[in-house]
């Protein structure tokens, strides 16, 4: 694709470089290959155009940069500067790839974004369709599974990924859009049918400046990047709910809300279950009682907003509140991983939030006859300021509580464990994490409970700068097993 129709008519190039032929882009200068654009970003950590001249080296046609940015190349390499060369990277990559799914949505808000993706996708495959989701735990479509190096990757991997599901035959897609893809304008080159909002609570303030910004982040997919005439599904049962949906209004988008305060899909009773809930769901003038094969009456909310995203983008409600039914959870999600010798369940949760540990806890308590036990962390380079809510979390529901090491990165792990346990105080402290989990199964007894949480789907433990490989579902399975074969020793 020639250079002046990459950028199109919003992002001007000079004549004199509108017809260099372009073979790719990359806003990493070391994957940049003879006949690329490399977008020089401006990141958290760094601004790309330090690397300008080993992208040039590596063969780089042109550069792509911020207005005001002091870019120095020889007269054979192309500048293109926009106000907002995020944006423009996106679509530039949209354009230069070309294809996507007929119909793709995106899921935002703190918790929940993986098990809608997941139940959408589910959900659509019940209605025959070819379908994939694309969040935290990878992809997963019609091909098989394969992993995402972020919730949502950076605009060049996005839209490379979207023309390859659109290669193996995908009509309909959910993606998660996290409040650092949407930040940073990844997914602005995407064309959407429809979003949804599940929830807000404190996550990234690490990132973001204030809960105003993290707000502001999610909203961007209502207020700029939904096109007009999109759909819009948002879970009403929160302020920040009602908030999303106004904003959602006043751009004229169609709006879908859900919850025990929606009107397209409503909760009107819900009961518990054996290891899942019954649900009496209002849709359509008339009522549906579904089974929901899952845990936790958070994945009510998820499930509501999944069914509803699904009738926004065009689906039949009747099919979509049907399908509740066979839904199984995402990976890490409140998942029941292993029954102990004691028939204990041991559930492992993605739980890294206060709210999420805290409703993780919650969901967990009615099956606890015994103790509630709880093996958590807090991640290392991250908001401080959520460690003591997850301790109090934790104290607050947990009769056992287990602070151990949760990707501690560059910190000093004991000083984290420290930070958490402030509120915490009756916590025991075992720093390594396959012990923790290790104590905590051991001294499990029939009617117990084991929330082990923080890590979910994950398969590496970093510390430093490096990842070790780690998977709390190894760990937990590998305990349970080796229980199995005691137990089938000694009779």
């Amino acid at each position: 694709m020639r250079l002046g129709a990459l950028f199109g008519p919003e992002i001007p190039v000079k004549a004199a470089w509108a017809d260099c032929e372009i073979a790719g882009l990359a806003a990493d200068s070391r994957a940049v290959r003879p006949g690329f654009v490399f977008a020089a970003l401006r990141g958290v950590k760094a601004d790309g155009a330090r690397f300008v001249a080993d992208a040039v080296a590596a063969g780089a046609s042109a550069v792509l940069a911020d207005e005001d940015a002091a870019i120095d190349v020889p007269e054979n390499v192309a500048v293109v500067r926009a106000g907002n060369p995020r944006r423009a990277l996106a679509r530039a990559a949209a354009r230069f790839y070309g294809r996507q799914p007929e119909v793709v949505v995106a899921v935002t808000g703190t918790n929940g974004k993986t098990s809608v993706v997941s139940f959408v996708r589910q959900i659509w495959e019940a209605m025959g369709l070819m379908a994939a989701s694309a969040g935290t735990v990878g992809v997963v479509g019609p091909c098989g599974e394969r992993p995402l190096a972020h919730t949502t990757p950076d605009p060049v991997a996005l839209q490379a990924l979207l023309a390859e599901l659109d290669d193996e035959g995908v009509t309909h897609a959910a993606i998660e859009a996290s409040s650092h893809g949407l930040a940073q304008c990844r997914l602005d080159g995407v064309r959407l049918t429809a979003g949804a909002f599940t929830n807000l609570s404190r996550d990234h303030l690490d990132y973001h400046a204030s809960a105003k910004d993290y707000f502001d982040a999610k909203a961007r997919l209502f207020r700029e990047l939904l096109p007009e005439g999109a759909a819009a599904c948002i879970n009403m049962d929160s302020e920040d709910g009602k908030r999303m949906a106004e904003i959602a209004r006043e751009r004229g988008l169609a709006l879908t809300t859900v919850g025990r305060h929606g009107t397209a899909l409503r909760l009107t009773g819900w009961s518990r279950e054996g290891l899942g809930q019954r649900l009496v769901i209002a849709a359509e003038g008339s009522e549906h009682e579904v089974f929901l094969p899952l845990v936790g009456d958070f994945q009510a909310s998820n499930a509501l907003v999944a069914a509803g995203l699904v009738i926004a983008a065009g689906g039949p409600a009747g099919i979509a509140v049907r399908s509740l039914d066979r839904l199984k959870g995402a990976s890490g999600r409140l998942e029941l991983v292993a029954m102990t010798g004691a028939q204990a369940p041991v559930f492992v949760d993605y739980a890294h939030t206060p709210d999420a540990l805290d409703n993780a806890l919650r969901a967990l308590r009615p099956y606890a006859s015994g103790r509630l036990v709880v093996v958590f962390g807090a991640g290392g380079d991250r908001d401080h300021g959520k460690r003591p809510l997850m301790g109090e979390a934790a104290a607050r529901h947990a009769d056992l509580a287990i602070v151990t090491d949760d990707n501690p990165r560059t910190e000093d792990p004991a000083a984290i464990r420290r930070e958490v346990m402030a509120r915490c105080p009756d916590a025991v402290e075992i720093g390594d994490r396959a012990e923790a989990i290790e104590r905590a199964m051991s001294g499990l007894r029939q009617g117990d409970v084991l929330l082990v949480a923080g890590k979910g789907h994950e398969r590496g433990q970093t510390v430093g700068t490096r990842t070790i490989p780690f998977s709390d579902h190894e760990v937990v399975r590998g305990l349970a097993g080796r229980e199995d074969e005691r137990e089938a020793i000694h009779g």
